[in-house]
């Protein structure tokens, strides 16, 4: 099936619907450094803004795919739920659907999308795609249940044109474990150490027994979990905001390897470019599992049972007819 992948990083999205042999026919993305990345990964330039790309100049595609910003919405009046979408880059999703009129898509947000704005983004998001003639699936999904040692809840948003039988996927029922993708200390850089200072305050704050290996999270009131998995890995985090065994900062292969990437893909952008692109990207394995759920479903084309409903004939208005 023809994909196209838009706010597309490094194209975490893509490599999950590539696994179920879909084909991307477009791609979006307007950071520099992504598009480096992107370009070496899969070998063509990504088109840049999307809000300068009419909706016609898109190939036809059968699936859309985006991991778009949360932006707030416009309440018009005092009616809740009642909004405009325009100047979000939401909106550049709703006439993209409305014009080409794919048959299904997949959008990714932050787990917060559920209750921004007090719910109400969520609620007019869903009631734009439904307006739109999409069936609309919701569900938050941590990524430490499909098999990368990281904690990264995410919403997940399905649509399809019918009202098919669609189930998001379940989680493996284990977790991989952190040495599966960490690298011994004696092969990373000392660049990548903490000072002795760093160090030290994390194990005075821990004050008690920790497994190794372990990733230690700051949070921002000051506290030190160590974890046997990695909190989220996010673009704007403080430069020791996760640390490994409360030691060293993650490499760039472990950072993608935290992201389900594989171990082929390139790096072609310096360090701190790495820690934001991964820190935006998707955990692949999370979209290969949601990818297969939607191939199957249409696939199958089953849709769901409906009661059906019965008018009551007015006997009297037969007879008198």
């Amino acid at each position: 099936m023809r994909i196209i992948d838009l706010f597309a990083g490094i194209g975490g999205i893509r490599l999950g619907f590539e696994a179920h042999g879909c084909d991307c026919v477009f791609t979006s993305e307007w950071d520099s450094d992504a598009q480096k990345m992107y370009e070496a990964n899969y070998g063509h330039l990504p088109h840049g803004d999307i809000t300068k790309i009419a909706p016609d100049e898109i190939p036809d595609h059968d699936i859309l795919l985006g991991g778009f910003p949360c932006q707030p919405f416009s309440i018009i009046g005092k009616s809740l739920g009642f909004a405009d979408t325009r100047g979000t880059l939401f909106f550049n999703i709703e006439e993209i659907l409305r014009v080409k009129k794919p048959y299904a898509f997949m959008l990714e947000n932050v787990k917060q999308l559920q209750s921004h704005d007090k719910g109400r983004t969520l609620t007019v998001i869903k009631e734009k795609l439904e307006e739109l003639g999409y069936f609309v699936h919701i569900k938050v999904l941590n990524a430490l249940d499909f098999g990368v040692p990281q904690k990264r809840e995410r919403t997940i948003i399905v649509g399809f044109k019918d009202d098919l039988e669609f189930t998001f996927p379940k989680p493996l029922g284990y977790y991989k474990p952190l040495s599966s993708v960490l690298e011994p200390d004696e092969t990373v850089d000392t660049s990548y150490f903490a000072s002795e200072k760093i160090a030290n305050s994390r194990f005075e704050k821990v004050r008690k027994t920790f497994i190794t290996p372990s990733i230690w999270h700051e949070n921002k009131g000051g506290n030190i979990s160590a974890l046997p998995y990695s909190c989220a890995l996010r673009a704007g985090a403080s430069y020791n905001y996760l640390l490994v065994n409360g030691k060293r900062r993650l490499t760039s292969r472990e950072m993608l390897r935290l992201q389900g990437f594989p171990e082929t893909f390139k790096i072609v952008v310096g360090y701190q470019a790495m820690r934001k692109l991964t820190g935006n990207s998707v955990a692949v394995p999370v979209m290969e599992a949601v990818a297969g759920q939607m191939m199957a479903a249409i696939k199958n084309r089953k849709l769901k049972k409906r009661t059906a409903q019965y008018k009551q004939l007015n006997l009297l208005e037969v007879i008198d007819a």
